[in-house]
């Protein structure tokens, strides 16, 4: 592990050490960096958010903390990704709340600046076919942005090791893939969704839903679950149980229902699968997903 003159920076961090190193630009990033060297054989985990942490980005956190010696979360709301009717200036931003759940959590540094690119990137990483069905056929150019800044903090804070929640399925399964295609060092760890009692998926967007909104939108995880609940009875019974759910609430817009493989998201009709939703409640678009097996030709 660390050596005496490193083991004081990569000692992992406990709530007594109070608030994370906070870096708000690329330099002070740089410098903090450079000033808490790795050991050889020590680990640097990644957790990149746009804030509003809650108790999925906590499980993040605390997944990559039990793994690295050095762990960086990086909060910022990337307008890359967002298009011209989305929610970027409403976006909730709690940096100094954010602060206090990194501290209790042991994190190393936060990496919180204004902006990333001094001006908008003319070059940026495309998401190519991928990144153009389901979410990107609702949102055209969101994955382009979201593997954009993915990319450049990869490069920003080096690490190992870089956690994403599996409720962003589609966009799991595109940093996966640049990470392949580009040759970058590290390793990405696929984390849990995590619910609340109720069975909703934790989403920054839910701060957005009015008490009786909250309630329609119960039906995206009522719809997966009995999805899973019919899966031995094949791809079509999936998609007809659910999307009867979906539909008997009156709510909820339903964008798309989908059944496509972990890997590549293809659609898929036996073997391991994703069933994907997306729907609007108000003005708000919430998505989630739950893994099934669906019978093969004989089942």
């Amino acid at each position: 592990m660390a050596t005496s003159a490193t083991a004081a920076s990569l000692r992992p961090r406990s709530p007594d050490d109070g608030e994370p190193e906070l870096a708000q630009s690329r330099a002070e990033l740089d410098s903090l960096l450079d000033t808490s060297p790795l050991a050889a054989n020590a680990t640097r985990a990644v957790v990149m958010t746009m804030g509003a942490l809650h108790a999925g980005h906590t499980e993040l956190i605390r997944t990559a903390r039990a793994r690295a010696d050095q762990l960086i979360v990086t909060i910022f709301v990337n307008p890359l990704q967002f298009g011209p009717r989305e929610d970027l200036s409403r976006y909730p931003r709690t940096l100094d709340a954010d602060l206090r759940l990194c501290g209790r959590e042991g994190v190393d540094i936060v990496f919180a600046p204004p902006i990333v690119h001094e001006t908008p990137p003319l070059v940026r990483v495309s998401a190519g076919p991928l990144g153009e069905i389901l979410e990107g056929a609702s949102r055209p150019g969101h994955f382009d942005g979201v593997l954009t800044i993915v990319a450049t903090l990869l490069h920003l804070t080096r690490p190992h090791l870089a956690f994403f929640g599996k409720k962003d399925a589609q966009q799991l399964v595109l940093v996966r893939r640049m990470v392949h295609d580009l040759a970058f060092p590290t390793e990405i760890v696929a984390v849990p969704t995590v619910r609340a009692p109720d069975g909703l998926a934790l989403s920054s967007r839910n701060a957005y839903l009015t008490t009786h909104q909250r309630g329609s939108v119960l039906a995206l995880p009522r719809a997966l679950a009995v999805g899973v609940s019919v899966a031995d009875e094949g791809a079509d019974v999936v998609l007809a149980a659910a999307s009867e759910v979906l539909a008997a609430e009156p709510g909820v817009r339903a964008d798309y229902l989908r059944l496509a493989s972990p890997d590549d998201l293809a659609p898929v009709r036996i073997g391991q699968a994703l069933l994907l939703v997306a729907a609007r409640v108000g003005t708000t678009r919430l998505i989630d997903n739950i893994e099934l097996t669906l019978p093969g030709e004989d089942g």
